[in-house]
């Protein structure tokens, strides 16, 4: 199954002219032995010469001897080039690097699997020595970092396929580092290279035409279920007979970029008076037989706060078979708890396609609303949130624009950061309740005036940037956390609140 997991991934990349075609046959590789393979990575001059030549000087200044991978997430990607890691406390890895940088050199190659991208910090301009190799495609990354090569060989591959498997501990990080150590870092030239594949050039941003996202959604509610949500405009809605409990109650059904038609679903189900932890050890035990016989890859299970209630996120990834045909398959799952009854709304699609639609499954779940009153969290629903529409002011504004990645990037910062301690799943529980009395009517609003939209848009724009300073703090302790968050809560009090007083002070006087 993983080789042909690989083979199909490798596979996304051969689209355009040959590697022979833009190559030259004595340009300079580097190539990474690590503990569990070779890596071989070309680069792309032309679009970032300035990254090529530091990372080709690094490497034959022998930088790169001995550092790790520190930062490996599967079906993302692997991190390493940071020195501290050679022998720095693990508490600053991801903080070290040379005592210059590189200025970007944003360029519209996609990052696919297998590209090879310079990390950095919020300044896009503070590129050092830390790089990273997507592992699944990752395009919410498109034109926001510079990426400046690709991996070449097969085995390059399969050790990228390693490292990413291995076990990690918080922050990402290895659990053993001498299992993702770079022993050596070497360059040679292209013609050294016997069993290099045969690729083709890297698909780019504008080579490739992706559908349109509409920022209009087709709203749907239940009167049966007393439940409604928002599916992405064009999605087919489907309201199948209910043949067994865990069935679907509703089916959305997007159109086929790829291999398959991108789904989100809704299956209603009784709790009958099991707790979320009964429900989870269930769905634990179902796909235990499945797991077992390596069917299904489970990459990431944790809890959570989602409109206000207790929830379970899944993220798998499973190869099917299906009329002959074979499928690898990405999944995300939330389990929505209320006291009579648990909601699971799902989306899946092809592994390749996975990202493009994730971002509507998100406004999907934003949405998400249970019509009934006294819920169990405590929230009493009143006919504002209760009317057609509602869901996520934030989705709604940047639903479709160019602030859809930052929101995306955000919501794996709260869930993989923010919600790991009890300060911040505290926090987001309070405000999960504050933001959702009045979110879904803004949202309303937002849908109807145009003009609104972007204005909220607008006025969200330095929120979401403060809040983007998260993604690169290493929070380690329930101290770091609050001190970050603290600091974040009274920049945006100052930029929203202080400064507008100052102004209009400074200009009555």
């Amino acid at each position: 199954m993983n080789k042909i997991f690989l083979i199909l991934s490798a596979s996304l990349l051969l689209i355009g002219l040959g590697n022979t075609a833009f190559a030259q046959f004595d340009d300079k590789l580097v190539v990474l032995e690590t503990e569990q393979g070779t890596i071989v990575i070309e680069f792309f001059f032309e679009d970032a010469p300035n990254h090529v030549e530091n990372f080709i000087s690094l490497t034959e200044s022998g930088f790169y001897d001995g550092v790790l991978f520190h930062r490996i997430i599967p079906g993302f990607m692997i991190q390493g080039g940071d020195p501290n890691t050679i022998d720095g406390d693990p508490s600053t890895w991801g903080t070290g690097g040379p005592t210059t940088s590189v200025d970007a050199e944003f360029n519209t190659i996609k990052h696919n699997r297998g590209i090879v991208s310079m990390a950095r910090s919020a300044d896009p301009n503070s590129g050092g020595s830390q790089f990273f190799i997507v592992h699944a495609d990752s395009n919410f990354l498109d034109e926001q970092y510079t990426v400046f090569g690709r991996i070449v060989t097969q085995e390059s591959f399969e050790t990228l396929d390693k490292i990413a498997s291995v076990d990690t501990a918080s922050q990402d990080r290895p659990q053993d580092p001498e299992q993702v150590k770079i022993t050596k870092a070497t360059t040679i030239n292209r013609s050294e290279i016997s069993n290099l594949l045969e690729l083709d050039a890297p698909i780019r941003t504008e080579s490739i035409i992706t559908p349109t996202s509409s920022t209009v959604n087709q709203q749907f509610e239940s009167t049966e279920h007393e439940i409604g949500f928002s599916v992405p405009e064009g999605w087919l809605l489907q309201t199948p007979d209910k043949t067994q409990a865990n069935a679907p109650d509703v089916v959305a059904v997007g159109p086929k970029t790829g291999s398959m038609n991108p789904v989100i679903s809704l299956t209603v189900q009784e709790t009958g008076d099991r707790t979320l932890d009964d429900l989870i050890a269930e769905k634990l035990e179902t796909i235990k037989p499945v797991i077992e016989a390596g069917n299904l890859k489970v990459s990431s299970q944790k809890k959570t706060i989602i409109n206000g209630y207790e929830a379970y996120v899944t993220e798998a990834q499973g190869y099917f078979s299906s009329n002959g045909e074979n499928f690898n398959v990405r999944f995300k799952e939330v389990m929505i708890y209320d006291t009579e009854k648990f909601y699971t709304l799902a989306y899946s699609n092809g592994l390749g396609d996975f990202k493009s639609q994730l971002s509507s499954f998100e406004e999907t779940l934003d949405s998400f609303e249970i019509l009934t009153e006294g819920s169990s969290n405590g929230d009493s629903t009143d006919e504002s949130s209760t009317e057609e529409g509602g869901g996520c002011l934030i989705a709604t504004a940047t639903f479709g624009s160019e602030l859809a990645p930052q929101v995306q990037q955000l919501r794996e910062l709260r869930d993989n950061t923010i919600l790991s301690t009890a300060s911040g799943t505290a926090f987001m529980s309070g405000f999960n309740q504050f933001y959702y009395s009045f979110s879904p009517v803004i949202a309303d609003m937002e849908r109807e005036h145009p003009l609104f939209k972007e204005f909220v848009k607008l006025s969200l724009t330095p929120m979401l940037s403060s809040l983007s300073i998260l993604n690169h703090a290493e929070i380690d302790s329930e101290e770091e956390m609050l001190s970050y968050g603290i600091g974040i809560i009274l920049m945006n009090v100052g930029m929203y609140f202080v400064a507008p007083v100052i102004i209009i002070y400074k200009i009555r006087k």
